[in-house]
């Protein structure tokens, strides 16, 4: 008996630590391309809101990436697709941090977004299932280690910086590093292949058992997105422009800035290593009410610090404060009765509209108001999730 047992342990904790490395992979490379953002706003000669406009590209081609990978983790399964999403952001988070033009940068940037959306979803996906294999919460721990991933390429960014080596050099390790963690994974996520039939044919006896319940479901999966999209807006924000913030508002330098993103994404890492025990001891409505009100304070410090320490301090606290939130929306999306793998597809999409629409939109805010005042808009989207909080609330069952 402890034979036939110890085998299905090892084959969960290998299918884990797959998932992992793709979360690292997919981390480092946000990571790196949100530190040099400012390289690559000055290699361009770009305003705050041509930036914007880069981004912007970006995130449609996530979103692109998200449509397509949709139906690719019903038909082949979760871990194929995770495993070609992080191959593909290896590869891809080179060229748009070493060109030189708008529109060559804005191509690569597009190619990038492709992948990210691949890489998002198919994760996600692969992580859920693994979570429900599990049968314990353990969504924040892959965030937890995409954040790590995080970090590494902020600190990598910021060494790179201080050494004064090469923004092309720092890419290609970079681009190296991930690619290794992706190969590591392949073969065990090529091997998870269910996941997607099983959960379409749970939808199936749910529509027939429970049809009069569907559109309370759809307006359910509407509101999840809905939460993902604005906290998203809020993370995508402080990603993309913590960095450049520290150097614009408050003269700092390049070192600085990455500094700055540093202190938000491990912020970040601590929280979601810690945050599965706190939802389970508080549930996630209070975890999304305890980190929104955190978040906000967070924000608030930023725009009203003079000083770098005190605005790390308020990256920091906003770091808390999304730290457990956007896992709670995953989750509850994954939970949902007869959930399938389009519908966590849909509300990671509508999730990542805010890579779409947020840092964008605080990027053409900047020019108008500065990029200090521009973060007056996640501080909104924080207040809105604060009062929706009470979605992420388990719905009633009634018998059939």
């Amino acid at each position: 008996m402890e034979t036939t047992l110890a085998a299905p342990r090892r084959t969960l904790a290998r299918d884990r630590i797959a998932v992992f490395a793709v979360f690292v992979s997919f981390g480092l490379v946000l990571g790196t391309w949100a530190a040099h953002l400012p390289s690559v706003k000055a290699a361009v000669g770009a305003s705050s809101s041509s930036m914007g406009a880069i981004l912007l590209i970006l995130g449609v081609g996530a979103v692109l990436g998200m449509q397509v990978t949709g139906y690719a983790v019903d038909r082949y399964g979760s871990g194929p697709v995770a495993a070609v999403g992080a191959v593909a952001m290896s590869l891809a988070v080179v060229p748009p941090l070493v060109l030189t033009t708008w529109l060559t940068v804005a191509v690569a940037a597009l190619m990038l977004g492709f992948a990210v959306g691949i890489s998002e979803v198919g994760m996600n996906a692969a992580a859920v299932e693994v979570e429900r294999d599990y049968q314990r919460p353990i969504m924040a721990s892959f965030h937890g280690m995409f954040s790590i991933g995080n970090v590494i390429g902020a600190l990598v960014g910021a060494a790179a910086f201080a050494l004064d080596i090469g923004v092309t050099a720092t890419a290609v390790v970079v681009a190296a590093l991930s690619l290794g963690l992706a190969a590591a994974a392949t073969p065990t996520l090529s091997r998870r292949r269910s996941g997607a039939s099983s959960s379409s044919s749970d939808n199936d006896t749910v529509d027939d058992t429970v049809s009069g319940r569907a559109p309370r479901q759809r307006w359910r999966l509407i509101l999840l997105g809905t939460l993902a999209f604005l906290l998203l807006l809020t993370e995508g924000s402080a990603m993309d422009w913590s960095s450049l913030h520290a150097q614009q508002h408050l003269g700092g330098t390049s070192s600085a800035g990455a500094l700055a993103l540093a202190c938000f994404v491990s912020a970040m890492t601590v929280g979601r290593f810690t945050v599965d025990r706190v939802a389970e001891r508080v549930g996630p409505v209070v975890v999304l009410r305890g980190g929104s009100i955190l978040a906000m304070a967070g924000l608030a410090v930023v725009v009203l610090s003079p000083a770098l320490a005190l605005t790390c301090t308020g990256w920091v606290l906003l770091g808390l404060g999304l730290s457990g939130c956007v896992p709670q929306v995953f989750t509850a999306t994954g939970n949902l009765q007869g959930a399938s793998a389009k519908d966590l597809s849909r509300v990671v999409g509508a999730g990542y509209l805010a890579v779409l629409a947020g840092p964008a939109v605080v990027g053409w805010l900047a020019d108008i108001v500065g990029l200090n005042n521009a973060f007056v808009l996640p501080i909104v989207a924080m207040a809105i999730c604060l009062g929706a909080a009470n979605v992420l609330a388990a719905p009633k069952r009634t018998p059939v």
